[in-house]
């Protein structure tokens, strides 16, 4: 994890603006450094490191001797840099993973570029020579990129809103941050004032391409066919590819582990995989709740079967309800369930940060979208619509769970893993049957638990265990988050705030009193800037209310009917 930021063309002192670049300083606390552009006025690049690969020759902008012309900060890891290193020949400079970037580009352009890379990643890529600046993000926008294009030629990069909130620009109204969409690059022709001008914005790759780079990252046994036994086999192949290639690091690494199916499976996978790949050091799981709570309990019993070195993290009610204002700011968003979650995740994650050497963070996100784990599934009309739903969901992700998932981690110096979003395991498992993948017997990602029930990598209760909104699980079963937070915002909004929301906040109003309180908190540090979220997040199908998986009945027995 590390923050990227750059300016082309701005008039203003650019001291002053390096301040803003600041502001991104949690993403990376190893080393920053801020430079200008050789032979261009106004233009210059930000990076703040996470050393994770290459702690010696890493910094940014990567600069190498083969290409001079060439400049390029990023955030992300290339999983597949090695074997594209081999394919091509490439004779790296450095040990960093992305300065294949720079070797693919030269070698065949920005479309060969984008089309090769396995992995996750932000980038600005600067060619003098040819005087382009290129802007890239990945498939699911698990690493964040914003901008700022102006008519007059005035373009800022930030890997979050807030470094370009308050750049400073002669343009009044201030020009407006936008997310740069995932799975896009945009080109820009590049003047000698370092103004730029938009040339063309192109989409690379969907969630349901099978990605170009398959050829440098093959899975040994791989089937073809639908039958069942075939489909789990694959898919249980898949998803350990999916983690052995992400073990890749010169820093300790360690799990998120809520006790559900998603971070359970990818701590057995963790444990298993990072002994064969000879790491030395004992893995680390976390588990965040109250007293009582039902993924302290889940988590403790998987951590007990893998044989993890676990952690628990236990907070009241108080800790979390004074968590909320520092949430918003690093979540830069003001939907409901994604601010409900992200308290525990960002609590979990400042124990990390101040108790343990741990750095590079596995988690589960982006399973319940891929794999229909979500409670209202169990009520889709037909598997097309919920294979329909799964697709949404997935193009969303950057709006909501890997938006929580980034930023939670981001703001305590932390590297988020996701293998449930690599690209060969999503664009299987999306090329399968619908009629496969809807919930079965009443039990949700049944085709996922399926697949593993003989490997031994979990006890059949937690393999099988119900699903059990993050948000949700880590409170006591008796009273949980959802309720704590009603209760406590009940006397912090009243009803006539609420009956003028629409007024006040034409845009996205919201409909509860959680909804104006989180609103407020957001509107206090991004003022205007609302459109970052298109809409809440809500199930669908089910004429819910409010997105919290304790307000919905769970459907087994519909389904069993």
């Amino acid at each position: 994890m590390c923050g990227i930021w750059a300016l082309f063309g701005s008039d203003e002192c650019l001291s002053v603006q390096c301040l803003s670049a600041m502001k991104i300083a949690h993403r990376g606390p190893d080393a920053f450094r801020f430079e200008n552009v050789n032979g261009y006025t106004n233009c210059c690049f930000g990076f703040h490191r996470l050393a994770i690969v290459d702690q010696l020759y890493g910094m940014q902008p990567i600069r190498v001797k083969k290409f001079p012309y060439l400049w390029l900060v990023y955030n992300g890891e290339i999983y597949n840099y090695k074997q594209l290193q081999k394919h091509f020949g490439f004779d790296y400079q450095t040990l960093v993973d992305g300065e294949v970037i720079l070797h693919l580009y030269s070698k065949g352009g920005i479309d060969h570029t984008a089309a090769m890379l396995d992995g996750v990643f932000a980038f600005i890529l600067l060619d003098t020579a040819n005087r382009k600046v290129f802007l890239g993000r990945d498939t699911y926008g698990v690493r964040p990129l914003f901008k700022v294009l102006t008519d007059d030629g005035f373009l800022a990069v930030c890997s979050e809103a807030k470094g370009l909130v308050n750049l400073k620009h002669s343009m009044s109204p201030p020009p407006k941050v936008e997310p740069f969409p995932p799975g896009h690059y945009e080109v820009f022709d590049l003047k000698q004032n370092g103004k730029v001008a938009s040339v063309e914005l192109v989409k690379f790759h969907t969630c349901k391409d099978e990605p170009v780079h398959a050829a440098y990252d093959t899975v040994d046994n791989l089937q073809a066919g639908f039958d069942r036994e075939t489909v789990k086999s694959n898919i249980r192949l898949l998803l350990e590819n999916a983690v052995r290639k992400r073990l890749m690091a010169h820093r300790r690494i360690g799990c998120l582990l809520s006790g559900g199916l998603d971070s359970s499976l990818v701590s057995a996978l963790l444990i298993k995989l990072s002994k064969e790949s000879g790491i030395n050091y004992p893995l680390q799981t976390f588990a965040i709740g109250m007293e009582d709570s039902p993924d302290i309990l889940a988590a403790r019993k998987v951590a007990s079967h893998i044989g993890s070195e676990h952690h628990e993290v236990i907070f009241d009610f108080e800790e979390g309800i004074q968590a909320i204002d520092e949430v918003i700011f690093s979540l830069e968003t003001y939907d409901i369930t994604t601010v409900r979650a992200s308290v525990g995740m960002y609590l979990v994650s400042k124990y990390i940060r101040k108790k343990t050497d741990s750095v590079v963070i596995f988690s589960g996100e982006g399973s319940d979208e891929l794999t229909e784990g979500y409670i209202y599934f169990h009520k889709a009309p037909s598997p097309e619509e919920a294979a329909d739903e799964s697709e949404r969901l997935l193009k969303e992700l950057y709006m909501f769970d890997v938006l929580r998932a980034d930023r939670t981690t981001s703001a305590h110096g932390l590297e988020l893993r996701v293998p449930f979003l690599d690209h060969r395991f999503t664009a299987y498992y999306l090329s399968l049957p619908p009629d496969l993948r809807i919930p079965k017997n009443g039990v949700e990602k049944y085709l996922l638990r399926e697949s593993f029930q003989d490997s031994n990598l979990l006890p059949k209760e937690i393999l099988w265990r119900p699903k059990e909104a993050f948000s949700d699980g880590l409170t006591s079963v008796k009273k949980s988050w959802y309720t704590m937070i009603q209760e406590y915002i009940e006397h912090q909004v009243d009803d006539l705030m609420l009956d003028k929301s629409e007024t006040k906040f034409p845009f996205n109003p919201p409909r509860s009193k959680e909804g104006y309180f989180y609103r407020k908190i957001f509107e206090k540090y991004y003022p205007g800037n609302s459109h970052w979220l298109s809409h809440y997040w809500m199930p669908k199908w089910i004429n819910a209310t409010d997105p919290s998986a304790r307000t919905l009945k769970h459907y087994k027995s519909d389904a069993a009917e």
